[in-house]
């Protein structure tokens, strides 16, 4: 995932992530593979945090960068999603992320806001999906 995310293209101007243990060794690997060091914002507060608090977490980000990356846990992430993805029937990658957004999986948002204060539901796109498995089958569940 970490060599996807950068032939991918997508860069960060800060990240934050959940201290938890599987977070941070994922990070360690995807950076590496990537290339790319990076300084964390760890936050306590992602871990098994719901969509209503990432959303508050994304709104008190000072500075106001342009982009930022954030590593947690689902139920949580994979609502925010659905929070921030208006669904509508104009996202077909929203509705791939009905169907499974497992571990590791990488999602890309378009936000339409100016300042992070300024996040509410239903003002993204979702632009960009990969999974595990879609990158090696063989990482997926078996189909029948």
């Amino acid at each position: 995932m970490g060599r996807h995310i950068r032939d991918h293209g997508v860069n960060w101007d800060r990240m934050i992530a959940s201290p938890a243990i599987r977070c941070a060794e994922t990070i360690e690997i995807a950076c590496e593979a990537a290339g790319r060091p990076v300084a964390v914002n760890w936050d306590r507060r992602i871990y098994l945090a719901s969509s209503a608090t990432l959303l508050d977490l994304l709104r008190e980000t000072e500075g106001d960068p342009e982009s930022m990356l954030m590593i947690g846990h689902n139920p949580g992430l994979e609502d925010l999603i659905f929070d921030l993805v208006p669904d509508d029937g104009t996202s077909p990658l929203r509705d791939v992320v009905e169907v499974k957004f497992p571990t590791a999986s990488f999602a890309v948002l378009e936000l339409d806001i100016e300042k992070w204060s300024e996040l509410k539901d239903r003002c993204a796109r979702l632009v960009h999906l990969t999974r595990p498995r879609d990158l090696d089958v063989g990482l997926g569940p078996e189909l029948a």
